[in-house]
Order: C-alpha cells, then sequence, then structure tokens
C-alpha cells in the first residue's frame, strides 16, 4: 500500500514490450513509459523504428526531434525475429511481462509465433493490446493503414472542402488518428490492467485506428445522420462554418469566441459597435442563430481596427474567451506554458540539449518517466539479454 505524499510511480512494477513503431502504437507506450512503466522497446536491428528517420537528428542518426519526444523513458533492444535466438529473447522478455503491445499485422504475427493464442501459453495473464489498423473480424482486416489512409477513410478529408468550398479533398496537417488512436490504446490497457488486478486474469485487446478515429470525428460530424431518418447534413456546423476563423487584427490575427447567446452584445461592445445588433435581423435568439454568419463577418470587418493585445485585453476583462493566433514557431516563448514549466531544457547524453514536453496530466505523485532519455536503437541490447539470459 502506497501511503498518501509518497512519490512512486503511478506504473511502477508493470513491465510492458513494445513491438509497436512509428506514432500509433509508441504514443500509447509512451504515455504508459510517462506513467512510470518499464517499457522495453523492441526494434529491428537494421535501421529500428522508421519513426527515428522522421526528422534532422542532432548528432545520432535516426534519432529525429518526433522519435526523441515520443520514445522517452523506454529501453531499446534490438531484435531481429526472423532469426530462432532473437526470437527465443524475445519471448522471454514476455514470460514475465504484464502489457505486451503490438502493430504488426495479424498473418505477419502468426508466422512469428507471436499471436495471443501463442503468448498467453508463454504468459497466461498478459495483456495484449493489438494495435491494428482495421478492426480484424471486417473486410480490412489484412489492409496497411497509415494516418493519410485513415484521414481519407473516414471522410475527414473532406471537412476542410465544406469549410472554404475548395472541392479537393486534404488532410489536417496533423498525425491526429495516429494519436488518437494511440490515446484509445493507451486507456484500453490501463483498462485491462485493472481488470487483472481485480481478476488475475490477462485478455486479449483490439485497437484498430478505422474504428477508434471514426468514432472520435463522427462524435459532432455525423450530425443529422444521426438520426433515422436524417433530419439535416452530416458535418457540425460550427466546426465548418467559414466565418468561424480567426479574426484579422491591425498586426495578426485573434481567435474570439461568443459560445453562448448572452456573449453578444459584450462582443460587440468590445468592437464599439453595440448598436450593430439593434438591426431586426438580430432581435431575438432564433433570428441570431439564423443569421449567425452575418456577425462573424461583421466581426471580421470590425477587429482590424484594433490591436491583438488590445482586443485581448477587452475580451479579457469582458469574460470573452480569446487568444492570439501564435505561430507554430513562437510557441515555446507563451508565458503560461513558461510558467508551467511545460517545456524543460535537458541534455541528452549523446544528443546534447533539447526541450521535452511535460505530461499533460498532473497527478499527485511522481510520473516516473518525467527526464528520462529516448534511446538509440539497442542502447539496453546487451543488458537486457544479460537480464533474460539469452
Amino acid at each position: 500500500m502506497i501511503a498518501a505524499g509518497d512519490t512512486m510511480p503511478m506504473l511502477k512494477g508493470v513491465k510492458v514490450v513494445d513491438l509497436t513503431s512509428v506514432v500509433f502504437g509508441p504514443y500509447c507506450t509512451h504515455i504508459l513509459a510517462d506513467l512510470g512503466a518499464e517499457v522495453v522497446k523492441v526494434e529491428t536491428p537494421n535501421g529500428g523504428d522508421a519513426f527515428r528517420w522522421s526528422g534532422k537528428a542532432a548528432a545520432t542518426p535516426g534519432m529525429s526531434p518526433a522519435f526523441m519526444t515520443i520514445n522517452r523513458g523506454k529501453k531499446s533492444i534490438a531484435l531481429d525475429l526472423k532469426k530462432p535466438d532473437d526470437l527465443a529473447a524475445m519471448k522471454a522478455l514476455l514470460r514475465d511481462a504484464d502489457v505486451f503491445v503490438l502493430n504488426v499485422r495479424g498473418k505477419a504475427v502468426e508466422r512469428l509465433g507471436l499471436d495471443y493464442a501463442s503468448v498467453k501459453a508463454i504468459n497466461p495473464e498478459i495483456v495484449y493490446a493489438h494495435c491494428v489498423g482495421f478492426g480484424q473480424d471486417g473486410p480490412y482486416a489484412d489492409l496497411q493503414a497509415y494516418d493519410d489512409v485513415i484521414q481519407a477513410a473516414t471522410g475527414t478529408a473532406t471537412l476542410l472542402p465544406r469549410v472554404d468550398g475548395n472541392p479537393q479533398a486534404r488532410y489536417l496537417p496533423s498525425l491526429i488518428a495516429d494519436k488518437v488512436a494511440g490515446l484509445h490504446a493507451a486507456y484500453a490497457v490501463l483498462a485491462a490492467l485493472i481488470h487483472k488486478l481485480r481478476t488475475g486474469s490477462g485478455q486479449l485487446v483490439e485497437i484498430p485506428m478505422f474504428e477508434a478515429f471514426t468514432n472520435f470525428m463522427l462524435l459532432e460530424h455525423l450530425g443529422g445522420l444521426t438520426f433515422d431518418p436524417p433530419n439535416a447534413p452530416v458535418g457540425y456546423f460550427r466546426q465548418i462554418d467559414p466565418d468561424r476563423q480567426p479574426f484579422p487584427t491591425a498586426d495578426g490575427f485573434i481567435s474570439i469566441v461568443a459560445y453562448t447567446d448572452e456573449a453578444w452584445p459584450r462582443v460587440f461592445e468590445i468592437l464599439e459597435r453595440p448598436e450593430f445588433l439593434d438591426d431586426e435581423r438580430f432581435a431575438s435568439r432564433k433570428l441570431r442563430a439564423v443569421n449567425l454568419a452575418l456577425l462573424y463577418q461583421e466581426m471580421a470587418r470590425l477587429t482590424p481596427g484594433f490591436a491583438t493585445a488590445e482586443l485581448l485585453r477587452r475580451c479579457q476583462d469582458a469574460q470573452i474567451p480569446a487568444q492570439p493566433v501564435r505561430d507554430l514557431a513562437d510557441i515555446m516563448d507563451d508565458p503560461h506554458l513558461a510558467a508551467t514549466g511545460f517545456f524543460s531544457r535537458q541534455e541528452h547524453p549523446t544528443e546534447g540539449g533539447y526541450f521535452a514536453m511535460a505530461h499533460p496530466v498532473r497527478f499527485g505523485p511522481t510520473l516516473g518517466a518525467q527526464g528520462a532519455m529516448a534511446p538509440r536503437l539497442g542502447d539496453q541490447s546487451d543488458q537486457l539479454k544479460r537480464i533474460i539470459g539469452s
């Protein structure tokens, strides 16, 4: 029993064997490592995780910026699972593991003898988390899946055309499907661990990226198709409204959100045009909702008359949610993130100075991997092989 005030990492003692690559699976195990689990990352000797090569390294080839972020706190062992000795080492790692996270497709896993039935025979209590592209009981089961493919398959690539009228399908410029699926995998593993604590039984957990991201995107965007028969088009109108965008200012852009009907008088007071709402088109809540585009368009006409900082001050004084549009390159200068210690400069033993981001969720106890470094390919191979006797 951990006493109140103790700082034992929350998942201390939980051993995770990680046979994943790129973002989906590694994002799941990144969260588990941050929470204090021991994560052993199994990589191929020839190049390792492809995400190692996703950007410019500072010193060692294969230590890209994003790889260092998503794989901090993990140990790396290089194994060629097509070789009997290395496959035996893999199975030795699994014998005392609590969790096995993998994103190898089903048929390849079976050929290696690392399918759930085979691993369960080695370790009956293991939580076997299979990160797959598509649910394994559907016609897409054996297809490959990457973020772009999933954005296309879920209809996400048709959202921007709904906003700006350009009919060309486009991806959202983020590995959003990978990361969302990784979050689903992380909570699924934690739920399975709680079940194991209560019952003593491990289980097979399947996390399909397609289904996870479809669920995520359609929460609001299924829209009128939620009902049978449909009563409106697909798409959440607030998110695909071409006028609900950042507003131009005299020196940049600002986000101002009048989310409630009661906020509109304050917004136009801020913009020094309160009489605009006297127009009969805005005489009631219903009319204001019907003519929402006109309200946004008038805001966009008025905001260039103010500097961003002045509008921000006025919005904050009036309790209207607002933030300046900040360039990605300037995010590390944000005063709130500086005050909360979100970014910290650290020294990697081989890569030199770099900035790490804090885990975004705060707990009482120490998380575990804060400050731990991402491994080079095979950094812990010799150490781990000695431990498992391989």
